[in-house]
C-alpha cells in the first residue's frame, strides 16, 4: 500500500513537469527538450472503446490512465506489476480534473490474455486475477484495454513511472526541504526528526513511513501531499528551459507515455484551469480471500456509480445498470452491495458486515 501511494506521487508530479515544460516551450523553442519528450514517448497498439480518436484542440475532454510500476524497486527488472493505477480525467468546459484511484488488488477481467503454462485458459473463457496482474501479463495493452472493460469508459491516453522516478526527480529539484516530526529507520535509510533537506533516496522512506507515525496512514498520507506540493512548487516556480531540461533528463528513462509533444502543448495551454480544480474519488471493493489470495471484490452499486461518475466527467452517457455482466460466465464475481452504507458520496463504502458474494450473475433480476 505505502509503495501504490508513494508512485501516485512520482505520477502526478510528472505529469505537472510534462505540461510545465509544454509551457516553457511556448515561450522558447528548445531542441534539447524535443528530444527528452521522444525519449519518452512510446506508442500502444491497443483497442480503444471510441468510435474516433479524442480531439484535444477541440477541447473535448479526455482520459489519462496513470500507472506506477514496480520495476526499478529495490533492484527489480522489467517487467513488473502495475503497483498503482489512476485513471484521470479532464474536462475543460467543467474546469475540472477527476482523479480515480484504482485498488491493486480489485479482482476483474484481464482483457487479452490467453493463458501460459502456469494458469490454463480454456478457448472462449475470460480471465480474472488482480487489476495489477494485467501489466506483467500483458504489459500496458492488456492494463489499458482490463480498466477499459471494468470501468466501461474509454482510455485515451496513459502515462507509465517505474519506482526509481521520484528518487531521480527529487534529486534533480536538489532535494525537499522538510520538517521531520518522527525520528525513524526504515529499510536501512535513517530520517532525523527536525529541519532537514531529503534526497532522493531519503525522500522515498519518508513517504512511506507509517507504523512509526502515531496517526498511521493519515500521517504518511500528509507528508505525501507534502513532498507533492513541494516538487510542484519547484517545478512550477523555474522559467527556464534549462531547468526543465535538466528535470526530465532525471526521469526520461523512467517514463513512457503516448501523448505527443503537440497534446502536451495544447493540454498546456488549453486545459490548465481545469488541471488546477482537481476532485478524487477511489474504486474499491471488499477484501476475501479467494484460494488463499487475497483479492477485493467489488460492489454492483458502487461500480456502476464510478462508472458514472466518471462517464459524466468525460460527457458519456450514464447507465441504469452493469454493461458487461455476464450470469454464463463462472468466474465473474460481485458482492451485493444494496445494502451498504456509504461513508462519503460517491467515494467510499463502509463493507463491515455486509457483502455476500453474488455467484453467479442473476442478471435478470439485477
Amino acid at each position: 500500500m505505502s509503495r501504490a501511494k508513494k508512485i501516485i506521487l512520482i505520477v502526478v508530479g510528472i505529469i505537472v513537469l510534462l505540461v510545465g515544460t509544454a509551457t516553457v516551450y511556448l515561450l522558447k523553442v528548445n531542441n534539447d527538450v524535443d528530444q527528452a519528450i521522444n525519449k519518452m514517448t512510446k506508442k500502444v497498439n491497443y483497442k480503444s472503446t471510441r468510435s474516433t480518436k479524442v480531439d484535444l484542440k477541440s477541447g473535448e475532454p479526455f482520459s489519462i490512465l496513470l500507472m506506477g510500476t514496480d520495476t526499478g524497486d529495490k533492484g527489480r527488472n522489467y517487467q513488473g506489476r502495475s503497483d498503482s493505477m489512476m485513471l484521470v480525467t479532464i474536462n475543460p468546459k467543467k474546469k475540472q480534473t477527476l482523479m480515480t484511484s484504482l485498488d491493486r488488488d480489485i479482482y476483474t477481467q484481464i482483457v487479452g490474455y490467453k493463458g501460459d503454462k502456469n494458469n490454463y485458459v480454456a478457448k472462449g473463457d475470460t480471465y480474472y486475477d488482480k487489476l495489477n496482474a494485467a501489466y506483467s501479463l500483458g504489459g500496458t495493452k492488456m492494463a489499458i484495454e482490463s480498466v477499459q472493460e471494468m470501468l466501461d469508459v474509454p482510455v485515451d491516453y496513459y502515462v507509465e513511472i517505474n519506482m526509481k522516478g521520484l528518487k531521480t526527480l527529487v534529486d534533480a529539484v536538489d532535494g525537499i526541504e522538510v520538517d521531520n516530526k518522527i525520528d525513524f529507520t526504515l529499510d536501512g535509510v535513517h530520517v532525523k526528526k527536525g529541519k532537514q533537506v531529503l534526497d532522493g533516496r531519503h525522500a522515498l522512506e519518508y513517504v512511506r513511513m507509517r507504523h512509526e507515525d502515531p496517526k498511521g496512514d493519515v500521517g504518511r498520507q500528509a507528508r505525501q501531499r507534502e513532498i507533492l506540493s513541494k516538487i510542484i512548487h519547484k517545478i512550477l516556480s523555474v522559467d527556464s528551459v534549462t531547468k526543465y531540461k535538466k528535470y526530465l533528463r532525471a526521469v526520461e528513462d523512467y517514463v513512457k507515455t503516448d501523448l505527443s509533444w503537440s497534446e502536451m502543448l495544447t493540454i498546456a495551454t488549453d486545459y490548465t484551469p481545469a488541471a488546477k480544480n482537481i476532485q478524487q474519488t477511489q474504486l474499491e471493493g471488499q477484501g476475501e480471500m479467494i484460494s488463499d489470495i487475497y483479492f477485493q471484490i467489488l460492489g454492483l452499486n458502487n461500480l456502476l456509480e464510478e462508472q458514472n461518475i466518471v462517464k459524466k466527467q468525460l460527457g458519456l452517457p450514464t447507465k441504469k445498470k452493469l454493461p458487461n455482466l455476464d450470469k454464463d460466465d463462472d468466474n465473474q464475481l460481485f458482492f451485493d452491495d444494496s445494502s451498504v452504507d456509504k461513508i462519503s458520496a460517491g467515494t467510499h463504502y463502509d463493507y463491515t458486515g455486509y457483502g455476500k458474494i453474488i455467484y453467479p450473475i442473476d442478471t435478470d433480476n439485477y
